[in-house]
């Protein structure tokens, strides 16, 4: 009788934990170093993507990389936002470059993106917030 009431119990406190519905999961993959940190910004503000530093309201943050590396926004509102990644991979805070213009680091946005001389617009890079948790998967791109 107490073990099952101890297995109910754990049932009780596992399902106690919901989900985060103002979470937005993002995994990021194909990571070419485990060196340096991986930059990740998520606005709304059209016009200072991707560079989200321009926007107090965007939701910003700095992880170690790995092989395949986990990042977390909680607080988000619903709305339409698009995320930009970095693997900076000298943690120097910027994104290096060759002959001033190529990306020596890799880069990532929502939506896979595509860079084409410069980085995507924001309408390409949108997608929608809503109520619940969202799972996004951004592949991590060098040249």
């Amino acid at each position: 009788m107490r073990a099952a009431t101890l297995l109910a119990a754990g049932a009780l406190a596992g399902a106690a934990a919901p989900a985060a519905a103002n979470e937005v999961e993002i995994t990021v993959t194909n990571l070419r170093s485990t060196e340096g940190v991986v930059r990740a910004c998520m606005t709304t503000n059209k016009d200072v993507f991707p560079r989200c530093r321009k926007d107090p309201a965007s939701h910003r943050t700095v992880v170690p990389a790995g092989k395949t590396v986990t990042i977390r926004f909680t607080g988000v509102k619903p709305g339409d936002y698009a995320i930009a990644l970095l693997h900076d991979e000298n943690d120097n805070g910027k994104a290096d470059r060759t002959l001033g213009m190529i990306p020596r680091e890799g880069y990532g946005f929502s939506r896979d993106a595509k860079v084409r001389m410069g980085p995507p617009k924001f309408r390409d890079a949108v997608f929608t917030h809503g109520a619940e948790k969202q799972k996004l998967t951004i592949k991590m791109r060098y040249f």
